[in-house]
């Protein structure tokens, strides 16, 4: 990654144009080879940037911008569409370049991973006569999460989500139409379970005929009994 504290001027054209005034700003060029255009402010969110894929390069500095006190001219284009940024820059304050190696990701407690374990643990929650035949049950897509089978020999295929939203059901949907091909496992039924689901992915769920089931993490895991709670 660079990381370039500059005085710089910002134009993007593509599906519109727009404009940043010459101001001190805080330029990140991933190895990805995207570009972020960040402010002392606004919290995560860059001012304006480019996804990959992207092609960088430094462009020869018009006689006009070189007259005006543009040091460098860095062209941004997208390789699939006409978007590109142009930075103008003035003065550059600091210029670091660190190799950062491969990102192990973020582990947070309560993700995906966690609720899967502890919902094949308690399958329980998933109804009465349930029994979990295998986690990261496979497809030619990608595995769905839980496979679990009724004591009458429904199987259901679990979804797990911490936040239950429409792409979750789709990638259910999806699974569901490879798995309905195995004669095996019919009957078979999907569930999307999440800690929030959200009104749409409900709407489009239950369109669907895929049941959808809130779990309570907290009370999942032992830390919140609801027998023990005044209200």
């Amino acid at each position: 990654m660079r990381i370039v504290i500059a005085d710089c001027a910002v134009d993007y054209s593509g599906r519109l144009e727009a404009h940043l005034e010459r101001a001190t700003r805080v330029l990140m060029l991933k190895a990805d080879g995207s570009l972020l255009v960040h402010s002392d402010g606004g919290s995560y969110k860059p001012l304006n940037w480019m996804s990959p894929p992207c092609v960088f390069r430094t462009l020869p500095v018009p006689d006009l911008d070189a007259e005006q006190g543009v040091l460098e001219l860095w062209e941004v284009s997208h390789s699939k569409t006409d978007d590109k940024l142009l930075v103008r820059i003035y003065t550059i304050h600091a210029d670091v370049e660190q190799e950062l190696g491969i990102e192990p990701g973020l582990v947070k407690d309560g993700v995906e991973a966690h609720l899967q374990k502890l919902l094949a643990q308690q399958v329980h929650l998933l109804g009465e006569g349930m029994r979990l035949v295998r986690r990261e049950y496979p497809t030619p897509i990608g595995p769905v999460d839980l496979m679990v089978v009724s004591d009458t020999g429904e199987y259901l295929a679990v979804e797990v989500k911490r936040r239950g939203e429409i792409d979750g059901v789709e990638q259910l949907t999806r699974y569901l139409e490879y798995l309905g091909r195995d004669t095996n496992l019919t009957p078979i039924r999907g569930v999307f379970a999440a800690q929030i689901i959200k009104p749409q992915a409900r709407v489009l769920a239950q369109d669907r005929g895929i049941e959808c089931i809130v779990l309570d993490y907290d009370v999942m895991r032992g830390v919140d009994n609801p027998e023990d709670r005044l209200f």
